[in-house]
């Protein structure tokens, strides 16, 4: 199961997201929920570096299928809100999902 953490700051607005596990809904490399995460996400914070520039601090690694991914400010910007609500979006998308809902485990947290 994939499990993600999304950190909200007192004003519900999201400040990271940390992402760990693999979802184990099909084998390695041809995992349909894995791969849909993975685009989230990674997409997510490369948008974020190009379009918004808010400073962040990332935390990786591929075997523990960890993404552990914090603003630095605490808040974000306008930009940065709006592409992290998206990934957000896809990802209570597929959380609520029938078919995907027993791999992925979504949960938000005030920090």
């Amino acid at each position: 199961m994939i499990h993600v953490a999304i950190y909200q700051n007192e004003n519900k607005e999201c400040v990271g997201f940390r992402t760990e596990g693999h979802a184990g809904y099909s084998e390695k490399g041809s995992d349909i929920v894995c791969a849909a995460v993975s685009v989230l996400v990674l997409n997510t914070i490369n948008a974020i570096e190009i379009y918004a520039q808010d400073p962040c601090s990332v935390i990786h690694s591929d075997e523990a299928g960890l993404i552990a991914y914090y603003l630095v400010n605490g808040y974000p910007s306008e930009g940065a809100c709006l592409l992290l609500n998206a990934m957000i979006l896809g990802l209570e998308h597929m959380a609520d999902d029938e078919n995907y809902a027993e791999y992925i485990d979504l949960i938000f947290e005030e920090v």
